[in-house]
């Protein structure tokens, strides 16, 4: 069935998400419009199942799939092993496995499994984002695609052997709303205790689909009690409650769960609306308009292509796109759109075969495409990045970067003999700790007390039975130093508390995280909670570990100016310091280590790469926080432990130190890296056997 609103809003929704993936949207909830693809897809696919009902009383199955797999299969495929082979030409050898990896899922149509389980975030700033990412939402229709018209099935032949001459439809609606409302309860309740986990779920998103089955089955009767301009009003007031979501909605609100019905109620009001039988409404014309449509008929190709676009151009310029990028990235945006759409997309849908066999035989020939594609992907990479170097040891070298005597700690020592094999080219080891495809998940663990979301909960760690307690505060700079704590407190027989949060300083400023254009509350909600039970504890020592923030809430507006900034972290961390003096014997900053420019697993995975290719020196910024935090400090009276001698030695910073890779990224220590320095800081912080802590 063909209705040219449904184009147009078809049109709108990938529009939405394609300036909102740019970063050009002057809206923050450019993801809603995910929402109206769904419900259109559950309207559409329930509209024709009916239809085929009524006309001989069954779903042909067969028939639906074979459909299903000329529109979606031929342009999924052709975009699965063209990503795949873009980011292996043109990105990071690492990044470019990972997106193979993704492909696979991608080819079985269950990415968003794969994103849930790897607690993927959806609106992470930080981290780089996979170029199928979006496959997730294309995963969960095909999903629904699966179950629905199977389900239909069962229900209309019990229906008509339970109650002979009844209506299948009415079983139907019944079997949808029941559905639906399961799918909707556990929507609200997952995207409250695990949102990023929710986001991707095919049960978190079924509802939305659902409502827009049930449309498809009740759209008649409701249109038939409404006259033209109600129509009309019901239209616009449907396109105005996804505009509100659009502009409303931000990556901090729990999702789908009661936002999401903005979207879909309001797709659901355009779709009842425009299914009169009396004539378009002028919203439907509106909608219905030559270059609405045209976008909406290749929209499929268009969500499939603008992504990956995005993403690889982004990692192989390694920045944000600049207007010149943006541009580009349009024009091959358009282009690919239009080659998938003429001669992919269109030829399959419209191809007729005499035999249902060779419509199914779709399947396991995409699957086999795109999957050996994505694991020739895999080894091709994996060869490429092998190496059987030595790692380096202090023994290799005679003298430091200077040509002075090493030092005599063994642990700036290595650092120091790391990096003189670095200038001096040295290979990259072969048996790295923890290997580069670890390093994106390498994170220490926190078990129930990861904190990502309310309620918080208080873990003993550490030395369970230890009588004097230590607690470690701060924000993932906090986390990272957990396997060393973890180490030092066993050993000196300290109990251990972690009240740590990605991306929450405890520092007294009111961040604000990128992309959002107001405080982060979450994270002072966390801090106040931090606070009680630093309170309740009442613990001998405070470790403070903690990035300076680059974007913050000042006087009712985002500030990023770097004066601003430092005065307004310099005052929170007078207030920090002032705010635990009554609540701890002692308090102790561990200054925020150096940070890099380039990600280790970037550099040590090109194509003959050396070590000279991962020295850098650390960040002027994060040195000038660093600074800052320490004079803050000093001043009031402060123990101070310095992090640079431990990852940097004459003014550069080694990616790797004898076999170990110092960073996950550009600012974090690795997990095994952390743990090596377990002694030095145990040492620093003055913590033995005996229990007590020296000042």
């Amino acid at each position: 069935m063909f209705r040219a609103d449904i184009q147009g809003l078809r049109a709108l929704a990938v529009l939405g998400i394609l300036v909102y993936h740019l970063g050009l949207s002057p809206y923050r909830g450019g993801f809603v419009t995910l929402d109206v693809f769904f419900v259109l897809s559950g309207f559409l696919i329930t509209l024709l199942l009916l239809r085929e009902v009524e006309r001989s009383g069954r779903i042909d199955l067969v028939a639906f799939y074979v459909r299903r797999a000329r529109r979606i299969l031929p342009a999924a495929t052709v975009a699965i092993v063209g990503t795949v082979v873009a980011s292996y030409l043109w990105i990071n050898p690492l990044d470019a496995r990972d997106a193979a990896v993704d492909g696979v899922w991608a080819s079985l149509f269950v990415a968003n499994v794969r994103f849930a389980i790897d607690e993927t975030d959806y609106f992470a700033q930080d981290d780089l984002a996979s170029p199928l990412q979006h496959f997730w939402s294309l995963s969960v229709e095909e999903q629904f695609y699966l179950v629905l018209p199977a389900l239909l099935l069962v229900t209309v032949l019990l229906a008509r052997r339970t109650r002979r001459g009844a209506r299948p439809v009415t079983a139907m609606a019944t079997v949808l709303a029941v559905v639906t409302a399961a799918s909707f309860a556990w929507s609200v309740h997952a995207s409250q205790v695990s949102p990023q986990t929710a986001y991707f779920s095919t049960f978190t998103r079924s509802w939305e689909f659902g409502v827009g089955a049930l449309l498809a089955i009740a759209a008649p009767r409701l249109v038939s009690r409404l006259g033209p301009a109600a129509r009309n009003g019901v239209a616009l007031g449907g396109l105005a409650l996804v505009g509100v979501a659009l502009f409303t909605v931000s990556s901090s609100d729990p999702y789908p769960g009661w936002l999401a019905l903005m979207p879909v109620l309001g797709t659901g009001a355009v779709l009842v609306a425009g299914s009169g039988e009396t004539g378009p409404t002028r919203v439907s014309r509106a909608l219905g308009v030559r270059p609405l449509r045209t976008i909406g008929d290749a929209s499929y190709s268009l969500y499939l292509w603008h992504w990956p676009v995005i993403v690889v151009a982004e990692q192989r310029l390694q920045r944000d796109l600049r207007p010149l990028d943006v541009v580009v990235v349009l024009g091959v945006t358009a282009l690919m759109t239009w080659a998938s759409y003429r001669y992919v997309e269109t030829p399959f849908r419209h191809r007729r075969s005499r035999r249902r066999g060779q419509g199914l035989a779709l399947y396991p020939a995409a699957l086999g495409i795109a999957v050996g594609s994505c694991l020739l992907a895999v080894v091709a990479v994996d060869r490429g990045v092998e190496t059987s170097a030595p790692a380096i040891e202090v023994d290799d070298v005679e003298t430091g970067p200077r040509g002075r005597d090493l030092s005599d700690d063994p642990v700036v020592a290595l650092v120091e003999a790391s990096v003189k094999q670095a200038r001096q080219g040295a290979p990259v080891p072969g048996d790295l700790r923890p290997g580069l495809r670890d390093l994106k998940g390498d994170t220490a663990d926190l078990g129930r007390c990861d904190n990502l979301d309310p309620p918080w909960r208080l873990c003993r760690r550490g030395d369970a039975t230890g009588e004097k307690t230590v607690v470690v505060l701060g924000d993932s700079h906090g986390r990272h130093w957990i396997p060393a704590m973890e180490e030092v407190t066993r050993e000196a027989g300290w109990a251990a508390y972690y009240l740590v949060k990605s991306q929450c300083t405890p520092v007294r400023v009111e961040g604000v995280l990128k992309g959002e254009d107001g405080p982060f509350e979450e994270c002072a909600d966390f801090n106040a909670w931090a606070m009680d039970q630093l309170e309740q504890l009442d613990p001998d020592l405070v470790v403070v570990s903690t990035t300076a923030a680059s974007r913050l809430w000042v006087d009712g507006a985002v500030v990023s100016d770097q004066p601003t900034i430092d005065d307004e972290v310099r005052r929170g961390f007078r207030d920090l310091f002032a705010d635990l003096a009554p609540l701890t014997r002692r308090t102790t900053l561990l200054v925020d280590v150096p940070s890099r420019t380039t990600r280790p697993a970037e550099c040590l995975s090109r194509r003959d790469a050396t070590l000279a290719a991962c020295l850098e020196e650390p960040t002027a910024r994060r040195a000038a926080a660093s600074a800052t935090s320490i004079d803050v400090a000093r001043r009031a009276g402060v123990d101070v432990v310095r992090t640079e001698q431990w990852v940097c030695a004459d003014g550069q910073c080694p990616a790797v130190v004898g076999d170990m890779v110092v960073q996950r990224d550009t600012g974090h220590l690795t997990t095994v890296y952390s743990r090596h320095l377990a002694g030095a800081l145990g040492k620093r912080l003055g913590l033995d056997r005996r229990g007590s802590a020296s000042r």
